[in-house]
């Protein structure tokens, strides 16, 4: 079932593999999804887990308008994690990579299966430093001020980390 065109945000991470590349191969994949389109992706961090050990993560945020149902991208975004090999031995376990859906439009859900907004965003550099770089996407000074305790650090602008598969995709300058 699909709806009206929605803006999507979605959080990427990895940081077991090549992160870098399986980052780049989820925003082709995204890309390449039914009636939905990449419109802008941020710059690529690194940060330090959050509740977890492992090493540190490769993270971006995409956003995407898609006709797809919030239920539909869920599922979608999971397919792909499967097709990078993710595997979920424990909450919070390092990863090949990870597809957070974020926001959808003005969405507000609780399921078993999704929360919109995802529960969890306002409280990660991870997310919030890159989606302050998106158009629209809302994040505040505040926002950012209370997660800045936590290490990250930007390492690449989009075009240098992902300009092949997300050439349409540009961030707020």
């Amino acid at each position: 079932m699909s709806t009206a065109m929605q803006t999507a945000w979605i959080g990427l991470g990895a940081n077991l593999g090549d992160a870098e590349g399986a980052l780049r191969a989820a925003v082709r994949s995204i890309a390449a999804l039914p009636q939905t389109r990449v419109q802008q992706l941020s710059s690529l961090y690194r940060s330090a887990p959050v509740d977890a050990g492992g090493p540190d993560y490769l993270n971006a945020v995409a956003a995407v308008e898609t006709g797809l149902a919030a239920l539909e991208l869920l599922d979608a975004l999971q397919a792909i994690e499967q097709a990078a090999g993710r595997e979920r031995p424990y909450r919070n376990a390092p990863r090949t990579l990870d597809l957070d859906l974020l926001r959808f439009g003005d969405v507000q859900m609780q399921t078993e299966r999704l929360t919109l907004p995802h529960p969890r965003m306002l409280e990660r550099a991870f997310v919030l430093q890159p989606m302050a770089e998106l158009v629209g996407a809302g994040v505040t000074a505040g926002q950012l001020d209370r997660v800045a305790e936590q290490r990250i650090e930007r390492i690449a602008a989009p075009q240098e980390w992902c300009d092949s598969c997300c050439r349409q995709a540009a961030p707020r300058q």
